[in-house]
């Protein structure tokens, strides 16, 4: 039997456990809320240490731009949370476009910047 099949099965054998067994449905949502637990708890590390390996190049940055960063920042992870919201209308989508636009934009400008003085 092949790897991929054998993969397959065992996720077909866990939803088929899912869907027949009495409170399997909440135990999956228990289980997906900690793993999405766990993957934000890896970001929020992975930024701390992006921080603290980069602070001197951070704040070498100016005011202007170390606040373009740090709002670029906000902004991102403020669409990515409310996006399930914003997609359900037109303008919402335009709304969350328009600020994923705006923080690649300011995250580009401030790479750019960046580069320039050749830390």
């Amino acid at each position: 039997m092949s790897v991929g099949l054998r993969n397959t099965l065992i996720v077909f054998a866990i939803a088929a456990a899912v869907h027949f067994t009495p409170g399997g449905g909440t135990t999956a949502d228990t289980v997906g809320a900690l793993l999405s637990i766990g993957i934000i708890i890896a970001f929020v590390l992975i930024g701390a240490r992006l921080y603290r390996e980069n602070r001197v190049a951070i704040f070498s940055l100016g005011d202007q731009h170390r606040g373009m960063l740090y709002g670029a920042i906000g902004a991102a992870v403020f669409a990515m949370a409310a996006r399930e919201r914003l997609w359900d209308t037109g303008a919402g989508l335009m709304l969350w476009l328009a600020m994923i636009a705006g923080a690649s934009y300011a995250l580009v400008a401030v790479w750019r910047h960046y580069r320039s003085y050749s830390f």
